[in-house]
């Protein structure tokens, strides 16, 4: 999962540098207002890519992840209201 997370990350961020790039290396010389709203759209792909890039997948674990003590386990369990599997 990381590894999909982490490339569509720098794909994102590859097609911003990109917009960013061409619109004042050649998109300029043909219009001005194309360039900007080039810009403009590059300004909004970094945040999206940073959501993207920390996005919790359904297969990561984070809050439910065990904590090694068995009592605090089976106390946070019954909090959720997760049956722990009988022994």
């Amino acid at each position: 999962m990381y590894a999909r997370r982490r490339r569509a990350y720098f794909l994102l961020m590859g097609g911003c540098l990109f917009l960013f790039v061409s619109a004042w290396s050649f998109v300029r010389l043909f219009s001005v207002e194309a360039a900007v709203a080039l810009c403009v759209v590059a300004m909004v792909i970094p945040p999206v890519a940073a959501m993207v890039a920390n996005r919790r997948g359904p297969d990561d674990r984070w809050w439910d992840d065990p904590s090694g003590d068995p009592k605090s386990d089976e106390w946070w369990d019954e909090l959720d209201g997760k049956r722990r599997p009988e022994d």
